[in-house]
């Protein structure tokens, strides 16, 4: 239950990704501002369809491989369920949990159903096609269901919320503590999601974020106490660090801790800082959601009205004044949790030993190694992280998903025990947590995407440690590039699709070879050429052929299936070969492929294309097995 609340926290984070961009636009437009109307109507109307967001948001987020087909499933599930049960009720208002409701449901669909296979007839409609189908047959459900039971469900929501804000600066103070609290598992974006958009009512917006830019009076009382903590109090944390660091570790720590300080004062980002103690003294991280509570009281009893698009920063802080009420008196309570934060921060540092940064037993400067330990140096400096990480979580061979959200890596190992803590922190992590036995998370900080993508190129086979590279295709150009049409036939029965919709970057990105890719619907791979074997992957999930003319073609059996280790697959070929079109190669369970891989496409790439050579596909869409003019190379 855990892990799969954090999965709807991390989906959830794509279409609050929006926001910034939504609030920008709403206040510049206003008349106190620039004073462009329908800037402000761009602004406003993504507030206003902001079920629908999440909806589609979710859906991709929870998909296995984030296609939009998952998103449109969720659109039309959202449009289902909202319709149908105001059809019955039109007193419902479903709103953001509608929202979310239909994305996780979406969601989930895809991942069962996007390669589903139909009879013959029904063929068009099979794989993600079937998807918005399922989804919209299961919402018609769900809509018939919800009609009757959500009137008291929504009927305690409100409850809940109007006791909540009734409850004035208890309720903001218990808020203010838990959203500190449920940080480092993950949890927060749930109940920011309730507070922020579900709770309270104005002129149809609901949540205090949404109705605070509706021009709720009365919004904005959850939002307004974080601006001293996270503008103020964390800097000033950081200060009281780089103040009890050792004298000889001291001028290393200044410039990471002044930058984290920087960041979290300008744009509210405070995980970087957070988890550089959370786990080193829970009583410290304590205190800290303890003063965040006390915060949004004060803020409360001193009627201030303040919100942010994204994160209590400088930018939204200037940014909405002209919706904010008694503003500028965060900046006195801020100045005053600075000196708090400065002073509980050092005192406890210092009379607890703790090792925050700069006061390590070894101070050992952050490096970069692949999986057998060794020093990598070329590349990025995301690719350095990236290489280092992979040898903190236990290299390659233990790492099974790889995400991210605002600033932490989210990942999925198989031995959490190989799970080095120390490598990771040495490798640039600021923070790691164990969330059970198979999910961890490594806080990185805003620049987290760049090192996610560096690790999923390193996953997909960019070093040495990648099978497809221990054995590689020749890479000698073709001996006749006269390739006619008809040598050439489709390998398995599926769905033809072009190369760059692989989700995958070595192959949708061409870094191994031009081709095509194809939504397998048969469980016999033959050959499409005539030719010979050049190599069968001790994996079974990959073959290497030449065809008579010289072109070498990698067939690529499903993504991330070398992790199966030979499971699902069968071969009937041995490297060096002779075979001939239309010759059975491999046999898949498509079963269990199905169940345990990320996806059945099969990706077929030609490794050995003359420099300006491509491949022009002719045909899309269902193709049988054996079928020829499939593409053509120019």
């Amino acid at each position: 239950m855990l892990g799969f609340l954090q999965r709807i926290g991390r989906a959830l984070m794509l279409p609050i990704a929006i926001m910034p961009a939504a609030a920008l636009l709403l206040r510049l437009g206003q008349d106190d501002l620039l004073g462009i109307p329908f800037v402000a109507a761009a602004g406003a109307a993504i507030f206003e369809h902001l079920p629908l967001l999440f909806a589609i948001g979710v859906a991709i987020g929870l998909s296995k491989d984030s296609n939009g087909a998952a998103g449109l499933a969720g659109a039309i599930g959202f449009f289902v369920l909202t319709q149908g049960t105001q059809a019955i009720n039109e007193e419902i208002n479903m709103a953001f949990l509608g929202g979310i409701l239909s994305g996780v449901v979406a969601g989930l669909l895809y991942n069962r159903f996007h390669e589903i296979e139909l009879p013959d007839y029904l063929a068009f409609f099979g794989g993600r096609r079937f998807v918005p189908i399922i989804t919209a047959t299961v919402m018609v459900g769900l809509a018939g269901i919800f009609g009757f039971i959500w009137p008291p469900v929504q009927e305690g929501i409100n409850a809940v919320g109007e006791w909540i804000i009734d409850a004035g600066a208890a309720g903001v103070g218990v808020y203010g503590v838990l959203n500190r609290l449920l940080i480092p598992i993950g949890l927060h974006h749930v109940i920011n999601s309730l507070v922020w958009f579900v709770f309270g009512e104005y002129n149809g917006a609901t949540g205090d974020l949404h109705r605070f830019f509706a021009g709720d009076p009365e919004a904005g009382i959850f939002m307004a106490g974080f601006f001293p903590i996270m503008m103020f109090g964390l800097p000033a944390a950081c200060f009281a660090m780089i103040a009890a660091a050792k004298k000889e570790q001291k001028k290393a720590v200044t410039g990471m801790l002044i930058g984290l300080a920087f960041t979290s004062f300008l744009t509210g980002i405070t995980e970087p800082i957070e988890f550089s103690f959370m786990f080193l003294s829970p009583i410290l991280y304590g205190v800290h959601a303890l003063l965040t509570g006390s915060s949004l009281v004060v803020a409360y009893l001193l009627d201030i009205h303040h919100g942010f698009g994204f994160s209590a920063g400088a930018i939204d802080f200037f940014l909405n004044l002209g919706l904010a009420t008694r503003e500028w008196l965060l900046f006195g309570v801020g100045l005053g949790y600075g000196v708090i934060y400065f002073i509980v921060f050092f005192f406890l540092i210092k009379a607890l030993d703790l090792k925050t940064p700069g006061r390590e037993d070894e101070a050992e400067l952050p490096t970069a190694t692949d999986d057998q330990g060794t020093n990598q140096v070329k590349g990025s400096k995301y690719d350095r992280m990236a290489d280092g990480f992979i040898h903190g979580l236990g290299g390659k061979s233990n790492i099974r998903t790889v995400d991210s959200c605002a600033t932490r890596l989210r990942l999925t190992v198989t031995d959490m025990n190989q799970v080095d803590e120390k490598a990771l922190k040495q490798s640039g992590g600021k923070g790691v947590m164990k969330i059970d036995r198979t999910n961890v998370q490594v806080v990185v900080g805003t620049n987290v995407e760049f090192v996610a993508s560096a690790m999923k190129r390193r996953l997909a086979g960019e070093d040495s440690t990648n099978p497809e590279q221990q054995q590689p295709i020749h890479s000698s150009e073709p001996t006749n590039s006269s390739f006619k049409e008809d040598s050439f036939q489709a390998p398995m029965h599926g769905e033809v699709v072009p190369i760059a919709e692989v989700d995958d970057p070595t192959f949708s990105e061409k870094m191994m070879g031009d081709g095509f890719a194809i939504h397998p619907t048969s469980n016999i791979v033959s050959s499409p050429v005539d030719g010979k074997v050049v190599n069968v992957f001790p994996t079974k999930h990959a073959i290497g052929i030449e065809s008579e003319e010289g072109y070498e073609i990698l067939i690529h059996i499903g993504l991330d299936t070398v992790e199966l280790k030979g499971e699902g697959f069968r071969s009937f070929v041995d490297t060096g070969d002779r075979i001939s079109k239309g010759q059975k190669l491999i046999e898949i369970d498509l079963n269990y492929l199905q169940e345990h891989a990320r996806s059945l496409i099969t990706p077929i790439v030609f490794t050995n294309l003359g420099e300006n050579e491509k491949v022009v596909l002719q045909k899309t869409g269902t193709v049988r097995q054996g079928d020829t003019g499939i593409f053509k190379i120019e």
